[in-house]
């Protein structure tokens, strides 16, 4: 098994590209033809998925590899 740091390191670099790429869309799609009102409900959606991302992260790495110490 790698070292506990290292499966924080990836987790986390893992939860910030898939940040990136849904807050990409997001902006993309409120910029483009649906406007800001029109991107609303999925700026909504995208924060939703992103605090459930940020809490996996949180659940299987650090708290989970807490506990194995």
């Amino acid at each position: 098994m790698p070292p506990r740091f290292i499966l924080i390191l990836f987790a986390l670099l893992a939860t910030l590209l898939f940040a990136a790429f849904i807050l990409g869309l997001a902006e993309s799609i409120s910029s483009g033809f649906a406007g800001f009102w029109g991107g609303l409900p999925f700026w909504v959606i995208t924060v939703f998925v992103l605090c459930l991302a940020l809490y996996d992260f949180w659940e299987d790495c650090v708290k989970e590899l807490r506990k194995q110490r």
